[in-house]
Formats: C-alpha cells, sequence, structure tokens
C-alpha cells in the first residue's frame, strides 16, 4: 500500500535534525519530522527542585508548546488564558518522563536540565518528534557538561526516541501525518531506549478494538522506527 506521501507502510517520514538550532542554551536542536517542526533546547541550571536538595542526584524536565499558527488556523496562547493547556500539561509530562529514563541522575550532579519543545509547524507527531528532539539536546548538553569539567562522566546511561504507528483503513502503519491519525482506527504513541526496551507505550482503539496481532505488528513497526531515529540521534549529538 502506498500512503499520501508516496511511503510505504513501514518507512519514516523525512527526518532531519538542525543542531545549535538557537545561540545560548546549552543543547538545540529543530527536529524535522515531514512538514512537523519543534524546536528542542535543553538548558542546564546549577539547582535542583526542593526534594531532590542534598540528595547528590539530579533531575531533568520538559516543558511543551504550540505556537500560534502552527496549525492550519490560529491557536491562543496560554497566557491569554490565563492557565496552560491540559493537553500540553499531559505532553509535557510525558516528554520529561520520557528523557528521564536516559540519565544517571547520580552522574548529574545537583543541577537540572530543562527541556523546552515548541511546536512551530505540526503535521501530526508532535509528542514524539518532542520526545526525539528532546533527548537529541538533552545529550548534546550533557556533553558539554562533561567538556567543560563540570560532570567526570556521562550522565546520559542510553538513548531514548518515540515514534508513532497507527491501523489507517485496516493496514498498519509508522510514523503517521495529520491526515493519517485523523483518520486511524487504532493510533499507538511507543517509545523506546536504545536497547530496544520500552518507556512507554501509549495505544488507543480511536474507532474500534485491535487483536493481539495488530498489536504484535504496530510494535516491530515501531521497533524499526525508534532503531533508525537512535542513529539519526547519535549523529547530531557526535
Amino acid at each position: 500500500m502506498e500512503r499520501n506521501d508516496g511511503r510505504k507502510v513501514d518507512q519514516l517520514r523525512k527526518i532531519n535534525f538542525i543542531k545549535d538550532f538557537t545561540k545560548y542554551a546549552e543543547g538545540s536542536v529543530l527536529i524535522e519530522c515531514g512538514n512537523t517542526k519543534v524546536i528542542c533546547n535543553a538548558t542546564v541550571e546549577e539547582k535542583v527542585p526542593p526534594f531532590k536538595k542534598e540528595s547528590g542526584e539530579g533531575w531533568v524536565t520538559a516543558e511543551y508548546s504550540m505556537l500560534p499558527r502552527a496549525t492550519a488556523t490560529r491557536n491562543s496562547r496560554d497566557i491569554n488564558k490565563l492557565k496552560q493547556n491540559q493537553r500540553s500539561v499531559e505532553i509535557q509530562r510525558l516528554i520529561g518522563r520520557a528523557l528521564r529514563a536516559a540519565v544517571d541522575f547520580k552522574k548529574l550532579g545537583e543541577r537540572t536540565i530543562t527541556i523546552d519543545c515548541d511546536v512551530i509547524q505540526a503535521d501530526g507527531g508532535t509528542r514524539t518528534a518532542s520526545i526525539t528532539g528532546g533527548f537529541a539536546a538533552l545529550g548534546i548538553a550533557c556533553k558539554k557538561l562533561v567538556e567543560a569539567g563540570l560532570v567526570e562522566e556521562n550522565p546520559i546511561k542510553t538513548t531514548v526516541s518515540a515514534i508513532s504507528v497507527g491501523i489507517v483503513d485496516g493496514v498498519p502503519m509508522l510514523d503517521l501525518c495529520y491526515e493519517e491519525d485523523s483518520r486511524a482506527d487504532v493510533d499507538m504513541n511507543v517509545i523506546m531506549t536504545g536497547e530496544g526496551n520500552f518507556v512507554e507505550v501509549q495505544g488507543t482503539g480511536e474507532n474500534g478494538t485491535f487483536s493481539m496481532d495488530e498489536l504484535t505488528k504496530l510494535i516491530d513497526l515501531a521497533k524499526k522506527g525508534n532503531e533508525e531515529l537512535k542513529l539519526k540521534q547519535l549523529e547530531v549529538i557526535g
């Protein structure tokens, strides 16, 4: 089956990283997954949340935002609503959980790395792109900590990437764009480490149920996609 953009069902969209996309962040990338584009910046601060004080351990957290006109119609900034969009809150918690799986907090020491993910153009898979790009920014920042002599060993213990899979018109597919995602019978996000272990799996039968055989096919597609993303991440981190 050929998709609207000409891809095969097991093929990622074109993935591109632009390293050092912004000037000041300790780690910065623009990740492009097809027409989805997310700026991911990692900021290192010499402080930790209260629950980590005097623990000798660091922390990793994340924030997520979709900028106005990232989509076909303009969405309002959160500041205009005087509260954060609940979807953004859910996604940034997911990003933080995913990226913490990559870090040895003892080796990081008592410092916090915040990953800011700002979607400037959305065409499906913004949360998975944010995790994948967020890890690249995190890896760059941690490498700089080692080079500056601020940590003895790199606190990164594994890669973390994420990809969407789904069943569209009865066919399991990898890396759904918005048009595919909007009509998917089953939609799933799969977050994995570089060793092929799972950090989180979010799967929903949007318009029906799915079988164990279909689940296995989706997981196999996600494994393939995440392995390809890992190689791209390692290349950009250097």
